[in-house]
């Protein structure tokens, strides 16, 4: 009679000296390069938030670290930039509150339209829906300066087809550009969107959707209640992107907003001032970091969310 030796396995090496000592300089040296790339990333944005508030003397003077040396801060670069009485003054304040009305609207409404388009793609059958999202994804080519004369032609003259007006031109004036503003954001956003989120959704488990056909639900009632709490994370992440976009936009708000003190955003106001009175460096550096401040509250409060929707998908399993 045979018997086997039942196998035993054979113990772990621990770790050598050697190679504790060399995971611990890796991690330390990647630690050190980190600290010092967000070092050399953030001294820019800090000097400019240190010249902010420095008189206007000491600006046109010397750099901002010499405040160290000889520290000397003041509020009137803030007060003269938002609320000036002079033509040159700046008067960011009107601007501002244009950036937000603009802003805001070009933001929910394509995360709205892409959502809708994404679910549709996603977990709905109809005849050529592949196609259509292939479409959608080629858009992304097109550059965008390619779409502003046919923009402009829609908004003047409307849409004519043999003679026959499909719709009227718009003929928008005074507040109501902004209108016109959000409908080109939103054009311009769709595909992105749609393809981002689109990524997401698609790789829910289906089982969810089943489960909840079974019981009665609704494509709306899915939508609502299964599919948005689990894609909050690329919601999050398509809008950040969204939100820096519009509000950095000069070109487009520039183009659709008729740049009037009525309508235009910060950006076109900054362009100006760094065009017309591009020595005024109290000015600039003030109204500069006035342009960042809500972009940064924005995705600082948002950011565990972005994070998560940039690693959304990236590991399956």
């Amino acid at each position: 009679m045979t018997t086997i030796a039942p196998s035993v396995a054979k113990p772990q090496q621990p770790k050598t000296p050697v190679g504790r000592v060399r995971k611990r300089l890796t991690s330390r040296t990647a630690s050190l390069v980190a600290v010092v790339i967000a070092v050399l990333w953030t001294t820019p944005t800090f000097g400019l938030f240190l010249s902010s508030f420095r008189p206007e003397d000491d600006i046109k003077g010397s750099g901002w670290w010499t405040w160290f040396t000889n520290p000397a801060l003041t509020l009137d670069n803030y007060k003269e930039v938002l609320f000036g009485s002079s033509s040159s003054s700046g008067r960011l304040a009107s601007f501002l509150i244009n950036s937000i009305v603009i802003t805001i609207p070009s933001v929910l409404f394509p995360l709205a339209l892409a959502t809708f388009a994404a679910y549709a793609l996603s977990w709905t059958r109809f005849k050529g829906r592949d196609w259509v999202y292939i479409a959608i994804f080629a858009l992304q080519v097109v550059p965008l300066q390619m779409a502003l004369v046919p923009l402009l032609s829609f908004f003047s003259q409307g849409v004519e087809v043999f003679g026959l007006t499909l719709m009227p031109a718009w003929n928008l004036e005074g507040s109501a550009q902004f209108i016109q503003v959000w409908f080109a954001h939103t054009c311009f956003a769709l595909p992105l969107g749609v393809f981002l989120i689109h990524n997401f959704m698609s790789e829910l488990p289906g089982e969810l959707m089943e489960a909840a056909r079974v019981d009665g639900a609704t494509h709306g009632t899915i939508l609502r209640k299964v599919v948005l709490p689990l894609v909050a994370p690329a919601l999050a992440a398509f809008g950040i992107f969204q939100f820096l976009w519009v509000w950095n936009d000069l070109l487009v708000a520039l183009i659709f907003s008729g740049g009037t003190a009525e309508t235009a955003p910060m950006t076109v106001r900054l362009a100006q001032m760094a065009g017309t009175r591009g020595n005024e460096w109290q000015r600039l550096t003030s109204g500069a970091f006035v342009s960042m401040v809500i972009p940064l509250i924005v995705f600082l409060s948002m950011q565990r969310y972005f994070v998560r929707g940039l690693l959304a998908g990236s590991v399956k399993g």
